[in-house]
């Protein structure tokens, strides 16, 4: 059973316990409809990354504005949106434990489940996990296409693994992984087609090869908010993984943006709780409710610098036109809205200043 959450059903703003995240309910939705207009009238699909919300009813929408389905990282994120009623659901990432992965084999039943592999070992482990199970998983290849992270060179070698998993029962391979997560957060538009570009053709190289052997290749999937314009343009992905563009955050607006813009649909709001200090403002919001990854977050209404941090406190400058007294309530965007998500247990849907919506963050947390 989660928390209280910190507001009630038609409350005004001024209302909602802080801290708080707090979504801007007509923002939220013109984000979900230029997503599904950025992409009509291609064959390419939108599998929004649940990672950067984790929240089932949000994940609900998307599939209610065109998504085929989700993206997650971990197999607890897979378990609370299949629950969630979502029939599609990709771990973007490798899974070794065989427990887990009997687990993912048990989704499968109820659900169309995929992960990723970049090598022999992995194929390994998902055979011994599902020896004797009834399960159906398609795998994708993750291929590096600059990442430096997981992913296996693109080479032979990547005929040899598809070829591997196809001999294991209960497995499919269903084609490439080729997420580019560096691109995403490249600050010049030069830089971001450069890197995609070279990511494209990396992943083209790596269909030729599959599509060579005689082994097809339906899947290419990857891109993120900051570059899925270039993957959709490229004619080889058809799977889109931005996640996102659903809320936003302030480190994707230091991106010098090619097109047309997502809004701040997320903020984090706070309440000043002490002016003792000469020129500053505190805040009751610290590390514990906001991700500092990518920066602290971004005072925005009003404006205002950051000039500390600690686990249960923000420090301003006091702004010089209007200081802030006790009681006043600061609205900040997120440096990175991913890991500030996984720090809270609900989001408040606000409408025409008021609660309309309470909708738990259930696959929060560490997860397994």
């Amino acid at each position: 059973m989660p928390p209280r959450p910190p507001a009630e059903i038609g409350a005004p703003l001024a209302e909602i316990e802080t801290p708080a995240l707090v979504i801007d309910l007509d923002l939220f939705e013109r984000n979900l409809a230029a997503m599904a207009e950025a992409l009509a009238g291609s064959r390419v699909r939108l599998r929004p990354h649940g990672k950067a919300h984790k929240c089932p009813e949000i994940a609900r929408r998307q599939m209610a504005a065109g998504a085929v389905g989700l993206c997650c990282q971990k197999v607890s994120e897979a378990e609370v949106f299949v629950a969630a009623g979502i029939p599609d659901v990709l771990l973007t990432n490798e899974v070794v434990d065989v427990r887990k992965l009997q687990r993912l084999a048990d989704l499968s039943r109820t659900a169309r489940i995929g992960l990723c592999v970049d090598g022999p070992a992995q194929v390994e482990r998902l055979a011994q996990a599902l020896a004797g199970r009834d399960a159906a998983l398609y795998v994708l290849i993750e291929i590096d296409v600059g990442q430096g992270r997981c992913g296996m060179a693109v080479s032979p070698d990547i005929v040899s693994l598809a070829t591997a998993i196809g001999r294991v029962p209960g497995l499919t391979f269903g084609g490439l992984q080729a997420y580019h997560g560096k691109a995403q957060h490249l600050r010049e538009p030069e830089a971001r087609r450069a890197a995609i570009a070279d990511a494209v053709e990396r992943a083209r190289i790596a269909k030729a090869m599959l599509e060579g052997a005689g082994i097809p290749c339906p899947v290419i999937s990857g891109a993120g908010t900051g570059t899925f314009r270039l993957e959709l343009a490229s004619g080889l992905y058809t799977e889109l993984q931005a996640g996102s563009y659903a809320l936003m955050d302030a480190d994707y607006a230091r991106n010098t943006l090619d097109g047309p813009i997502f809004a701040h649909a997320l903020t984090l709001h706070a309440t000043v709780i002490s002016t003792a200090v000469p020129g500053q403002a505190v805040l009751d919001v610290g590390y514990k409710g906001a991700a500092v990854d990518s920066g602290p977050p971004v005072p925005v209404s009003p404006q205002a610098e950051v000039i500390g941090m600690s686990d249960e406190h923000t420090i301003l400058r006091q702004p010089a036109r209007k200081p802030l007294a006790v009681g006043d309530r600061v609205v900040l965007v997120p440096g990175h809205v991913d890991p500030t998500v996984n720090l809270h247990d609900w989001f408040v849907g606000v409408r025409d200043g008021h609660v309309e919506a309470l909708w738990p963050i259930s696959a929060r947390g560490a997860g397994l």
